[in-house]
């Protein structure tokens, strides 16, 4: 593990101590149980088959990056990004490393109807009951944060709950190790992520989800993460017959991200505009 990512960790557990403190699991679960049903993250990212679905990211700053956006309204983006083409949303809710707020998620949801995920360090059944009251429709959980005793709980609890669960991966032994529990314990609940950022230098390159593929069971819950920043970067895993891919940085860096995302989907010069 990283030194990023393990500093990351342990502020996250502190930061999970804290919460349960204030307030105890069991109001957390009550507060989940009487939260509406999930819209259908794994349904609006996989369906039609072969057609581009962008799931868009709103997040203010980041470890490698520091701040992205200043003038940051995760509202204001989230209907730009619906308008645009988005099939579904990424919010960053860790406080610390990035910025962000929980409460973000319900803002989110009561401006559009797209799902929403939870993008966070989840390694505590805690946080699962804490996104699904705060109305998250699904959650990451990242393989190199947790063992695998721990991520099959996790995953048990999500489906439980009726959370999608973008199971991300970064390197080609946690994908190895990931491959037997995909699509558990309920298919239909879970996403593959390849995240294209090397965790020991921070950069990205999409080559990585391109060389890892052959080990991918099932492309069609297949998600590219990390360093796709143009039309041609999405002709590149469409090429592949990767259809599914997580943006963030690139759209939060831009002046309009909506007009952004609608570049990435159509091009700006008048080229193959994909579907979506």
């Amino acid at each position: 593990m990283t030194p990023v990512l393990s500093d990351i960790l342990t502020h996250k557990r502190e930061e999970i101590a804290a919460a349960k403190a204030q307030r105890p699991l069991d109001e957390v679960k009550a507060a989940a149980a009487d939260t509406d049903i999930p819209r259908n993250f794994y349904r609006a990212v996989t369906e039609p088959t072969r057609r581009l679905k962008i799931i868009a990211e709103i997040k203010r700053a980041s470890p490698s990056a520091g701040l992205i956006r200043e003038d940051f309204d995760p509202v204001a983006l989230a209907r730009q990004y619906h308008e645009h083409g988005a099939a579904a949303i990424s919010c960053l809710t860790d406080a610390k490393f990035f910025q962000g707020e929980l409460k973000f998620i319900r803002q989110i949801k009561d401006a559009v109807p797209l799902p929403v995920l939870r993008k966070d360090f989840i390694v505590d059944p805690y946080q699962v009951y804490e996104a699904r009251a705060a109305g998250a429709d699904a959650i990451l959980l990242i393989a190199e944060c947790l063992g695998e005793p721990q991520m099959i709980d996790l995953l048990i609890l999500a489906t439980e709950l009726k959370l999608t669960v973008l199971l991300e991966v970064h390197d080609l032994e946690s994908l190895v190790q990931v491959k037997p529990h995909l699509g558990f314990p309920h298919p239909g609940y879970q996403l593959l992520g390849i995240n294209n950022r090397d965790l020991r230098t921070m950069t990205t390159d999409l080559q990585h989800t391109i060389d890892l593929l052959s080990e991918v069971p099932d492309k069609k819950v297949l998600v590219s993460e990390s360093g796709i920043r143009t039309h041609a970067d999405i002709a590149t895993l469409l090429h592949n017959g990767v259809y599914r891919v997580l943006v963030g940085e690139h759209l939060m860096r831009q002046p309009d991200p909506g007009l952004a995302l609608r570049e990435l989907i159509h091009g700006d010069d008048g080229g193959e505009s994909f579907s979506i």
